[in-house]
């Protein structure tokens, strides 16, 4: 297939092929042997790899795994609109239930508007970012995204908080547990776990209520405990394994859709993401979402 460049998509021969990468950069080490610094084409996740281990990847290959990935994406949509129209029936039951002689009803029950909470995405990688603004359009989410590095994110997200006052703020991009390292507990041996830690602070101090601003930060492999003891409510990643592209989206949105009046059960928002427990967790959260009726004509 011709010499392995920055760019082309690759997989590494030590580790089966399991993970689908892009070349970000190639560079030589001490040992004057070439490197590759990669970055996850559906799971944020970064790493290093000499490039001799590295197998390019054809056309018919990355297309079938997109199609895979694709597939998967589509169950997971599927499942959220189906969940939306049970937990709609309860909500207006409740809104044609406290209307009294005012409510509005047409044949299909209350003639009501949904406001969901709105969101703030900042992504180190610009791909992944046009990914998840789209999948917030499919969502019917309001969002507004910027495509930061991660190492700079924290500079940037109180002016971007002021600016935008969103219901949900995602802090992301990539990370990865550093080759070689063995302290999983040490901060210093991931790529952007620091970086997500000290966005996070700085939007605490922006917004100190959970309630209020509902945080998610982290990306593949990212130091789950640093992350959630800095504010966030929900992090990645408990076990140190890779997660999806879309799974901050479908947290949020699950919170963005469900009611201020109604628990959220953890178990439903982290079992409704691609990875589950094994890369995302958090804590008790309050609901984003209002009913409101009822709907202007006009």
């Amino acid at each position: 297939m011709g010499k392995i460049k920055e760019g082309d998509v690759v997989g590494r021969r030590s580790y089966n092929k399991d993970i689908l990468f892009k070349i970000i950069e190639i560079y030589r080490e001490e040992d004057k042997k070439e490197y590759c610094r990669l970055k996850g084409i559906y799971y944020r996740l970064l790493a290093d790899s000499p490039l001799e281990d590295l197998v390019k990847v054809g056309p018919g290959e990355l297309a079938q795994c997109l199609r895979e990935h694709t597939i998967k994406s589509s169950e997971h949509m599927q499942r959220i609109f189906t969940r939306r129209e049970r937990d709609k029936k309860l909500v207006l039951g409740r809104a044609a239930q406290y209307g009294g002689k005012n409510k509005v009803v047409n044949g299909n029950g209350v003639n009501g508007f949904d406001v969901p909470g709105t969101v703030l995405h900042i992504d180190g990688d610009s791909d992944y970012l046009d990914l998840c603004l789209t999948t917030y359009r499919q969502l019917s989410i309001p969002a507004d995204g910027y495509n930061i590095e991660e190492r700079q994110q924290s500079q940037v997200t109180p002016d971007l908080l002021k600016r935008h006052n969103p219901d949900l703020l995602v802090i992301t991009g990539h990370d990865g547990f550093i080759k070689g390292k063995n302290d999983f507990s040490n901060i210093k041996n991931y790529y952007s776990s620091q970086f997500f830690v000290d966005t996070v602070k700085a939007a605490r101090q922006y917004e100190k209520s959970k309630d209020d601003l509902v945080i998610f930060a982290g990306a593949c492999q990212s130091h789950y405990e640093a992350i959630l003891n800095a504010g966030a409510n929900f992090a990645s990643s408990p076990q140190r394994v890779m997660i999806h592209a879309y799974d901050p989206v479908f947290v949020v949105e699950k919170i963005a859709y469900t009611s201020i009046y109604d628990p959220i059960s953890i178990k439903e928002i982290i079992t409704g993401t691609i990875t589950g427990f094994k890369g995302i967790g958090g804590m008790e959260t309050r609901g984003k979402y209002r009913f409101g009726v009822p709907k202007s004509p006009y």
